[in-house]
């Protein structure tokens, strides 16, 4: 029978090492360290998100339980609960930060394109709250008796994972965050909820050569000067050209389509903004009905990586665990993409929740059926991921 490392080494042998090397010599994150590394840090939260670990102490006891797999991995023959809650309240989150956007970079070099026809990358942008106590979590107060975080993101369609993430106060307006923060993918169609409507971010993404499409009003005032043809058959009610009036002029300077939808599925009419005058406008309602999967994206991440519980009350400590959180889901799309892993993202990671230190074949793995992945017997060699 061949030799195989664990499956949580054959993860980790997906990070960009150098990389993130270099981001830690930075940051002084291994300054004063003498045994437990940024990189063994890493790889115990790693662990922790792939096998459902939620406390400090269940991690600790899981690891001490699996001494044989801890050297092959770097890590120290044992790690107390106060060195990993240590690492996490001091370590600055920022290396983890930067290594999410390295993984997406990698993911997006290799993903698929999206269901639509045009060419454009389809990002859709919207926000999720966490709520958390303020007794555990003061920093985070928004209100009297409240406490919590907003986790605003950028959904890359094309691949469906993540490409941009802000950690802000629950108080922090959408419209703002993305007018400052969002980075816009030049000739790519961004897809938001009313809560973005600001005529001064839809001017940022018309300058930057990009598209919006987006819930409008109910009421809008305007200047029509196009009345476009419309097919009922494809329940599309109206598709004009407008040129908005007063003060939205001034912010946006620029013709806009306003295009009436009614969704027999719902049984209610909606009605859409958008800069891009070229898709049909039926396309331009499938767009936004799209948007949907940015929803099921928060609620696989809430469900199954752990983000609503902390393995620590600073906030160094909880921004370290979201970014690695998503560092790990980024790894299992990238693992997806180059195997061509034809099932879904959450079996996935059962499967690997399934086998995190077990001496397997990662690449066999993803062949087996679920009936079949407790017979494995002489996988064969593995695949090698590099970046």
């Amino acid at each position: 029978m061949a030799h195989y490392n664990t499956i949580l080494h054959q993860l980790l042998q997906l990070v960009p090492r150098h990389h993130f090397e270099s981001r830690v010599r930075q940051l002084n994150g291994d300054r004063y360290v003498k045994k437990f590394t940024t990189w063994n840090q890493l790889t115990v939260l790693l662990y922790a998100f792939a096998s459902g670990k939620s406390s400090l102490r269940d991690i600790e006891n899981s690891l001490t339980s699996q001494l044989k797999h801890l050297y092959h991995l770097g890590l120290p023959d044992s790690i107390p609960k106060s060195t990993l809650a240590d690492a996490n309240s001091k370590r600055d989150y920022r290396i983890y930060e930067d290594l999410f956007y390295r993984l997406e970079d990698r993911c997006r070099q290799m993903s698929p394109k999206h269901k639509f026809a045009f060419r454009h990358p389809l990002i859709s942008i919207d926000s999720t709250v966490i709520e958390l106590s303020v007794s555990l979590f003061p920093w985070t107060r928004f209100a009297r008796q409240r406490g919590g975080l907003k986790l605003h993101y950028g959904y890359d369609h094309s691949g469906d994972f993540p490409n941009f993430l802000s950690i802000k106060t629950p108080k922090s307006a959408d419209n703002k965050t993305a007018r400052e923060l969002f980075p816009i993918i030049p000739d790519s169609i961004n897809c938001f909820d009313r809560g973005y409507m600001d005529f001064k971010w839809y001017r940022r993404i018309h300058d930057e050569k990009a598209y919006f499409v987006t819930r409008a009003r109910k009421l809008q005032t305007g200047r029509i000067i196009e009345r476009r043809p419309v097919s009922r058959r494809q329940h599309v009610l109206f598709d004009h050209v407008f040129e908005p009036v007063g003060q939205s002029f001034k912010d946006y300077p620029y013709p806009m389509r306003f295009v009436g939808y009614w969704d027999p599925e719902a049984k209610r009419a909606f009605r859409f903004h958008t800069n891009n005058l070229e898709l049909p406008a039926k396309t331009i309602a499938e767009i936004y009905k799209a948007r949907w999967q940015i929803e099921a994206f928060f609620k696989w991440i809430k469900q199954n990586l752990k983000i609503k519980t902390y393995l620590g009350t600073s906030k160094n400590a909880v921004l370290t665990q979201i970014w690695i959180a998503m560092c790990y889901y980024l790894l299992l799309a990238y693992i997806k993409f180059q195997s061509r892993y034809a099932h879904s993202l959450f079996y996935l990671h059962r499967i690997v929740r399934a086998t995190i230190l077990e001496r397997l074949s990662l690449i066999d793995l993803l062949r087996l059926k679920a009936n079949r992945l407790l017979r494995i017997r002489d996988p064969e060699p593995q695949l090698a991921f590099g970046f």
